[in-house]
């Protein structure tokens, strides 16, 4: 799975654990809602500090939002 939509899945997973709309979900961290609905599709490349903002949402540090969140066999790691 592309590294885009498993990243939204999460958030879909996480949003919908806590019984939220993205409408909600989107207004508590200050992101537009069709921003964010694109994110949950994995259709935005999104930056690290509206991760951040997410995951400030959510109530979880950045690692923790990436965790299950896979690389697509295709996608190679890059070192820094």
């Amino acid at each position: 799975m592309e590294v885009l939509k498993s990243f939204g899945l999460k958030c879909k997973e996480l949003r919908n654990q806590r019984k939220l709309s993205q409408d909600k979900f989107a207004l508590l961290i200050g992101m537009d809602r069709s921003y964010y609905a694109a994110v949950e599709l994995g259709k935005r490349n999104i930056s690290l500090s509206n991760i951040a903002k997410i995951a400030q949402g959510f109530g979880i540090s950045l690692s923790e939002i990436f965790e299950d969140v896979e690389i697509e066999n295709g996608e190679e790691e890059r070192p820094i």
